[in-house]
């Protein structure tokens, strides 16, 4: 079965991932929507949207990784219409953090949300975090 154009797209967004965790954004900067209601949601800060905000977040995130690569995408879930699609997925990669020598493991949960834009698909939402297992009640509290 020939592989759709948001099966592509979602393998340029995986490869895109690459040089992002290497401190380059450019390349996941080209596949975010370009207009005004784009959002990005990462585990550093509260949301960003609109191109400007969504790309600084991007350039701040990015800045703190070196010397990485992705692992595995663990695909939970995904679907998609003629006009809007999903994914939901586990990443797993590696990367030195900040300013440690040391590889560390960057596993994020992530649901991404893309968008039909002039016959191409574009991320239009990205969320991550890094919560992977259960947590209590009280961790949503905070001082």
């Amino acid at each position: 079965m020939p592989e759709s154009d948001l099966d592509l797209m979602v393998e340029k967004y995986h490869r895109a991932l690459d040089a992002f965790i290497k401190g380059d954004p450019g390349q996941q900067k080209k596949l975010f929507s370009k207009r005004d209601d784009v959002t990005l949601a990462n585990p550093l800060g509260p949301p960003a949207r609109g191109p400007s905000a969504v790309e600084a977040t991007m350039d701040r995130a990015s800045s703190g990784l070196r010397e990485g690569e992705p692992i595995r995408f663990e695909r939970i879930s995904g679907d998609a219409g003629t006009e809007l699609a999903y994914i939901v997925e586990i990443e797993w990669a590696r990367a030195k953090v900040g300013g440690s020598d040391e590889v560390s493991p960057i596993p994020l949960r992530v649901t991404t949300i893309f968008r039909r834009e002039d016959g191409e698909w574009k991320v239009v939402h990205r969320h991550a975090d890094p919560i992977l297992s259960p947590r209590p009640i009280e961790s949503l509290v905070q001082s």
